[in-house]
């Protein structure tokens, strides 16, 4: 997979981006952590931003603009990108450390919502990690992250839910859980 998006034209700039979506505890922090290693192996420069960074329970995904302003754009120029991620260690999300993001041959970008509609022009690929049924991924992000977690994560399975539907995530990927740009570039000129 790593050599087919690397075949392809970077669409962000001079970037490839790799976007990693799906459902919360599906495993795609796993899938694209072996992804990132996939691309160093080749010796391609790789950057990986998690979309967790950003999300709070209460502002699941309206903090994109955020993301796109401090790392999309300034990579996408060639730049170096700078960004506060969320501090989680006291229980609340707060702002961390600042955290640099050299520019990159690619960019993996994982987590729910990463492959949102209004990025998909810029990406070079995007896969989907389902993993395993509702109560399972539940049980998964709470074991991660603990049982205080378990109210906001059934919460948080709502919203996600009638996100993907409304954003047609899984409409733009292949059975195989992979579409490449030139297949991303057809079907939104298709639309």
């Amino acid at each position: 997979m790593a050599g087919d998006v690397l075949a392809g034209p970077p669409r962000c700039g001079r970037v490839r981006l790799v976007a990693v979506d799906g459902p919360s505890g599906a495993g795609k922090s796993t899938f694209a952590a072996r992804l990132v290693e996939a691309f160093v192996r080749l010796g391609t420069s790789t950057a990986l931003v998690s979309t967790d960074h950003y999300a709070t329970w209460a502002d699941p995904v309206a903090w994109w603009p955020r993301l796109v302003a401090e790392v999309l754009d300034p990579l996408a120029a060639g730049r170096p990108a700078s960004y506060r991620p969320l501090d989680w260690t006291t229980g609340e999300p707060r702002p961390g450390a600042l955290r640099t993001v050299e520019p990159a041959d690619v960019l993996v970008l994982e987590g729910v919502s990463a492959g949102r509609s209004s990025v998909r022009p810029r990406l070079s690929a995007l896969c989907w990690v389902e993993g395993p049924g509702p109560a399972e991924r539940l049980e998964r992000a709470v074991l991660r992250d603990g049982p205080g977690t378990r109210r906001h994560f059934e919460a948080w399975q709502d919203f996600e839910r009638g996100w993907f539907e409304v954003d047609r995530t899984r409409e733009y990927v292949h059975p195989n859980g992979l579409i490449l740009s030139s297949e991303l570039t057809q079907r939104e000129r298709e639309k």
